[in-house]
């Protein structure tokens, strides 16, 4: 996959119509992908600490907080885990 980029779950949130949205970033912050699964979905989907996204579907990370949060957390999630790891 040419112009891909690895990302490591920073972030997963329910909401109230039983939807899951897990966040993932690169370990610079600059750039996030999320995905929405159902509940029922998320329960026959492997959920791994890292997956590898084309650039073009990633987004900007354009808030500072929240770039500097998602470093951190994706920093800490690839020492802590292989890319393959389920969560």
């Amino acid at each position: 996959m040419s112009d891909a980029r690895q990302l490591w779950m920073v972030d997963r949130a329910f909401d109230s119509r039983n939807l899951v949205t897990i966040t993932y970033a690169s370990t610079d912050g600059t750039h996030q992908l999320r995905k929405e699964l159902s509940s029922s979905m998320l329960s026959r989907t492997a959920i791994t600490a890292a997956i590898t996204a084309p650039e073009a579907e990633l987004e900007s990370v354009e808030n500072e907080t929240r770039r500097e949060r998602f470093a951190t957390e994706a920093s800490r999630m690839a020492a802590a885990h292989a890319p393959d790891d389920e969560l």
